[in-house]
């Protein structure tokens, strides 16, 4: 089975070179600033790690694939930029052009052999402390098996 982990960090950098944009893991992406690490501006992406569906021989067996899912949330200030960024998303993790993927995604002793879009739930308002903020909520699938 391949390991989890190559593919979130290859996927977070896959989002980072499409959007131009902060891509953190689990958390607010964070960037050098001048006074040490600080989180990022607005508009920025965060990856969270979904639950997993495995298929093919049984899991004690390292050569089955592993469809690893995950959740992109993009994060403004407006809809307009949220609503941007989230295109950048969709067209960087499965878009696609003259048949091929438009970015590619590497990993190191890992085949890629599917990427889904499976959910897209636009932008959503909310207001809290720190003011208005606007997130925009996509799910993907990325299915992998080990390389030959």
């Amino acid at each position: 089975m391949t390991a989890r982990l190559p593919v979130t960090r290859a996927l977070a950098d896959l989002v980072e070179h499409a959007t131009g944009r902060p891509c953190g893991i689990g958390e607010l992406p964070r960037v050098q600033g001048k006074s040490g690490w600080e989180v990022a501006s607005t508009p920025y992406t965060v990856l969270d790690s979904l639950p997993a569906e495995f298929t093919g021989p049984p899991l004690w067996d390292w050569h089955a694939d592993a469809a690893w899912s995950y959740q992109i949330t993009s994060v403004g200030e407006r809809v307009d930029q949220v609503e941007w960024l989230a295109d950048r998303v969709r067209v960087g993790v499965v878009g696609r052009i003259g048949g091929r993927w438009r970015h590619d995604l590497h990993i190191p002793g890992v085949l890629v052999t599917d990427r889904e879009l499976t959910y897209d739930a636009g932008g959503e308002p909310s207001v809290s402390a720190a003011g208005a903020i606007v997130s925009y909520v996509q799910r993907v699938t990325i299915t992998v098996t080990p390389a030959a």
